[in-house]
């Protein structure tokens, strides 16, 4: 009787991780689209990037809104608020690269970026290893980017720039990893947080590319 209920409960509890694991590829494919929407829009209307301080206050705002409100349907409505506040930045630096006869160096970084996340995320849907031990790592990780780009802004040194970018992408493949086998071992049951943070690490991704690929073509 016992080995029954118990092989009841892992049933259960492993048709729960796949509907959180599905459902969070949904909605990150839903919200991938509406920032490309956004993107485009940006994009057409030749809107300027919002300042460094707009863009803190705006992506930590939606961010920190966002975990308020991930237990209630405004979950998704803010989902949605943070994933477009993100394109609406993407617009105006991919007009600035297209503009420039970048054109080539978008679809490369889009490519690469897309090619990391399946990447990332067929290891980590794979793999026996436990990936709990990348947490610290990433977060210190995290902390040194911050800081770097803080100095970089004062500093503007082109080599700090492409370390910091270097940096980022490192993170976020790790940040990917350990979300995606955090859904599927049951770590994250919140959907909505789980495609935030990919979308997260796929944005970072995408631009850190770019200003890697464009130091390399020497265009910078």
């Amino acid at each position: 009787m016992d080995s029954r209920m118990a092989y009841q409960g892992t049933q259960t509890s492993a048709l729960q991780q796949n509907r959180v694991l599905r459902n969070t590829y949904s909605l990150l494919a839903m919200t991938l689209a509406f920032a490309a929407v956004v993107a485009g829009v940006a994009m057409a209307f030749n809107l300027p990037m919002p300042n460094i301080i707009i863009f803190f206050v705006g992506t930590l705002g939606l961010s920190f809104l966002l975990h308020k409100t991930a237990n209630s349907s405004m979950g998704l409505v803010t989902i949605f608020a943070y994933t477009g506040f993100l394109g609406y930045t993407v617009g105006p630096i991919v007009n600035m690269y297209v503009a420039a006869g970048g054109a080539d160096i978008v679809l490369m970084a889009l490519a690469g970026t897309a090619l990391s996340f399946f990447g990332m995320s067929a290891y980590a849907l794979t793999t026996k290893r436990d990936l709990s031990f990348m947490g610290g790592m990433i977060t210190a990780g995290f902390i040194v980017a911050i800081v770097a780009i803080i100095a970089n802004i004062f500093l503007a040194m082109p080599a700090l720039s492409l370390a910091i970018s270097g940096i980022v992408i490192m993170i976020s493949s790790g940040a990917i990893m350990l979300q995606t086998q955090a859904i599927v071992r049951g770590g994250e049951t919140n959907y909505i947080l789980a495609a935030a943070a990919l979308f997260a690490s796929i944005y970072n991704i995408f631009i850190s590319l770019l200003n890697i690929l464009n130091a390399l073509s020497g265009d910078d």
